[in-house]
């Protein structure tokens, strides 16, 4: 037997030592990709959560409606609220850009 399976004989270590180093490789780079993912997604959202001014509108009938500026749509020259659940005729009242608590 010569010297080189001698050796390699006494050290199996060495086999083990290659396979944990490419398994911490690999998930290194499952975490690097992971994390470029999420940042590069978060940039490319679009902003149209932001609901604008805070508007009051206030009514023919002397009632105030206090909301957001890109809830409000005008069609057909009527006023509109659009809201999640629901949409009003705001036609004819007055909109004021104040700020309201």
């Amino acid at each position: 037997m010569s010297r080189l399976k001698r050796y390699m004989m006494d050290k199996p270590w060495v086999s083990l030592k290659v396979v944990f180093l490419l398994v911490c490789l690999i998930v290194l780079f499952l975490l690097v990709a992971k994390l470029y993912v999420n940042n590069t997604n978060a940039n490319d959202q679009p902003k149209d959560d932001e609901p604008g001014e805070k508007i009051i509108i206030i009514l023919p009938s002397g009632k105030k409606v206090y909301t957001y500026e890109n809830l409000i749509v005008s069609e057909n020259g009527k006023l509109n609220y659009k809201g999640d659940r629901s949409e009003l005729d705001l036609t004819g009242g007055i909109v004021k850009y104040e700020d309201w608590e």
